[in-house]
């Protein structure tokens, strides 16, 4: 049995289905995506309901297009002229497929890995971070989950703070493990910024950070390209801008990449 962590995916079905194919996947091999199953490709319905059905040889994290789109399939997120997930919304199963990507942790760690989409703040060891995913993990999957998702949103507060409370706690753990690309080592997230450069008194967020003793996998930076370092990967590789879509092997660290076609264009 084999585990292979997987990058993005963003609705790029064809290229998964080479990559498991590169790698050959077998019934006894277990999948880790690191989020953004959905969006910017052109099959998130088939990546939606094929990652489902492999049960518990899957492991997702949420990603910032995830919640995207479980969002607008609860009638709180308008749709952007670049969404590509009409087809999910739309689809019979669509009740029952968002239900279950709703349901997806935050955080997963396990053995010698950690998976998170987008990124940790200083302040938080792995450990921690799945405590602080855990608490929104519960959120989304209560009750209140359609509130939660109405607060998501926004750049405020900036900096994380353990005495943080309701609303602004959990979104700015969202908006660190979904949306972060660049913090100081002060725990304060720059949301918005794009590229590869931070503007002054920000680094980008891994090189804030003291590693753990667990690699941490993650995805969202395309920008960046593939990331190998030894208590850090990151595997989006670009796929839906005509990159790689990645997978690594857990076990011996081997990679695996196949060319794609490039649904999206930069900055589309």
């Amino acid at each position: 049995m084999a585990t292979y962590a997987i990058g993005d995916v963003q609705g790029c079905f064809e290229e998964l289905e080479r990559l498991l194919g590169e790698i050959r996947f077998s019934s006894d091999d277990r999948l880790w995506f690191v989020g953004d199953l959905v969006n910017r490709g052109p099959r998130s319905l088939e990546v939606l309901r094929f990652v489902r059905a492999l049960g518990e040889r899957a492991v997702v994290v949420l990603g910032n297009h995830d919640l995207h789109l479980v969002a607008q399939h609860a009638g709180i997120e308008r749709a952007r002229e670049d969404d590509t997930f009409a087809d999910v919304l739309a689809a019979p199963d669509a009740d029952e497929l968002l239900a279950w990507l709703r349901l997806r942790p935050m955080v997963h760690v396990e053995g010698e890995y950690a998976m998170v989409h987008a990124g940790l703040v200083p302040q938080w060891s792995i450990e921690r971070a799945r405590e602080l995913g855990d608490e929104v993990a519960r959120v989304l999957a209560g009750p209140q989950y359609r509130d939660f998702l109405q607060n998501m949103y926004g750049a405020r507060p900036d900096r994380w703070d353990e005495r943080l409370a309701g609303w602004d706690r959990l979104r700015i753990i969202v908006n660190a493990m979904t949306r972060m690309r660049f913090c100081d080592r002060g725990g304060r997230i720059e949301v918005g910024g794009k590229g590869t450069q931070p503007r002054l008194g920000y680094q980008r967020w891994f090189d804030a950070r003291v590693p753990d003793e667990r690699t941490l996998l993650v995805g969202h930076w395309s920008q960046l390209g593939l990331i190998v370092r030894p208590k850090l990967v990151g595997l989006d590789s670009g796929c839906v801008w005509g990159g790689a879509l990645s997978a690594l092997s857990l076990e011996d660290r081997a990679l695996y990449q196949v060319r794609c076609t490039g649904y999206q264009h930069p900055g589309g």
